[in-house]
């Protein structure tokens, strides 16, 4: 009996041990190796971020054009603004210039008037002190006309210029040299540089 369940126990422990042929575990399809997979995934990535990449650089590129191309535009109109702004002041200057030189030149009549009433003056009784009131109000005029930027033109003892005299007569003179002043008939006057009255003169030839 015993020998009966020793046997019995040996036939199961062997068939245990031992599966029937054909009944290995069946694989599923081979698939890629991790290492493989995350390469291709890596790589998609980088194509990915590489396209993107210049897609962005050239919309840069594009605004980088655009915004040169604005302030080029706007560099021209600025310069064009400010040459324009500086024409309308210089004719402005000159237009003031020019409107408070006729209005000048009305005082420069009475100017000479003074002068030449100073010319002849009475050194004495009352008609000297009428002539010491004639000057205080010629020198006067000559203060506010200086205050505009009125200076008188230098013409005794000069050099004929014929951008700043005016010539009446040309005279033979011993004591002169060609083209010497001999006498100022009127003087002349300037205003910002700029000739507003010629002085007349007698000149040596």
């Amino acid at each position: 009996m015993e020998e009966e369940k020793k046997k019995h126990v040996k036939t199961s422990a062997g068939s245990m041990g031992k599966q029937p042929a054909g009944s290995e575990a069946k694989t599923s399809p081979q698939q890629k190796p991790g290492e493989e997979l995350e390469k291709e995934t890596t790589t998609a990535i980088e194509d990915q971020f590489i396209a993107e990449n210049a897609a962005l650089r050239g919309e840069l590129d594009q605004a980088l054009d655009k915004a040169k191309e604005n302030l080029d535009g706007w560099q021209r109109e600025r310069a064009d603004f400010m040459n324009y702004k500086k024409r309308v002041e210089r004719e402005q200057s000159y237009l003031k210039e020019n409107l408070a030189g006729e209005i000048l030149k009305k005082y420069l009549v009475v100017l000479d008037d003074l002068e030449r009433a100073l010319k002849v003056r009475p050194t004495e009784g009352d008609a000297a002190a009428w002539a010491d009131g004639i000057e205080l109000v010629y020198r006067k005029l000559i203060g506010i006309l200086e205050s505009e930027g009125v200076k008188r033109i230098p013409a005794e003892s000069e050099k004929f210029d014929p951008t700043r005299h005016e010539a009446i007569t040309h005279e033979d003179s011993p004591d002169h040299e060609s083209d010497d002043i001999i006498e100022v008939v009127r003087q002349g006057y300037t205003i910002a540089d700029r000739v507003l009255r010629p002085a007349l003169v007698r000149v040596a030839r």
